[in-house]
């Protein structure tokens, strides 16, 4: 692939992702897509092949940008600067968009998506455990797929979110810290918790799966194997 054809390709991928994030993918034509990224209709079918196409690879590109803005935010450690963080999110305004439209409007590729998404963030909250900033956890897996549904669903919420905290992740704002009122209470969630030790030990005690007692007398299965021993 020459650099033209990687160029051409970029070119008409931000194009679609400017206009599916604005109009949604239903919304938007092939044409408009090649009009917008100053490339004919047939440079967009070679390259992608159909519109379909070309959403999965704004799909793939998404993933991407994802893995990698966390992947550097957690790399620099318990140092990390929120402040550029907060930058990582302004520069990445039309994915958000395309996002939160991509979300709303559902389909089956929603799950290779969100999917994609769940295996990065195991592999970087796995790199921001060895930086020393995530401590770590007895479900890994688990705590990566509640965390990332809670970011998808702040994102889709964005409205409420605007309305209830005056934050809007959406805008074209020149100021990171206009997120600030969002990610401050989340920081003290992820830092400090919610709970406190004694209530949290209480509630993992009652969540824990009941000991099978129906057929060892009221023992446990360990009580009972033991006893017989």
């Amino acid at each position: 692939m020459t650099s033209d054809d990687r160029d051409g390709m970029q070119r008409i991928r931000d194009a679609a992702i400017e206009l599916f994030g604005e109009k949604g993918v239903a919304g938007t034509s092939l044409k408009s897509i090649a009009t917008h990224a100053d490339v004919s209709q047939g440079l967009v079918i070679h390259h992608f092949g159909s519109k379909a196409g070309l959403h999965r690879a704004c799909d793939e590109h998404l993933a991407h940008l994802v893995r990698s803005n966390k992947e550097s935010v957690l790399a620099s450690g318990p140092q990390m600067n929120p402040l550029a963080a907060l930058q990582l999110i302004k520069e990445s305004r039309p994915l958000l968009r395309y996002l939160v439209r991509t979300l709303s409007e559902g389909g089956d590729h929603i799950a290779d998506l969100v999917d994609e998404m769940v295996a990065d963030a195991q592999d970087y909250m796995a790199q921001g455990e060895q930086a020393g900033l995530i401590k770590p956890s007895r479900m890994p897996r688990e705590r990566v797929i509640v965390l990332v549904l809670w970011s998808l669903g702040a994102l889709v919420l964005h409205e409420q979110m605007h309305r209830l905290l005056g934050v809007d992740f959406l805008a074209d704002s020149s100021d990171p810290q206009d997120v600030a009122p969002y990610f401050r209470p989340v920081m003290e969630l992820y830092t400090q918790g919610l709970l406190t030790e004694g209530a949290y030990s209480e509630m993992a005690t009652a969540l824990d799966p009941p000991t099978d007692t129906t057929m060892t007398g009221g023992l446990s299965a360990t009580d009972a194997t033991e006893e017989t021993s």
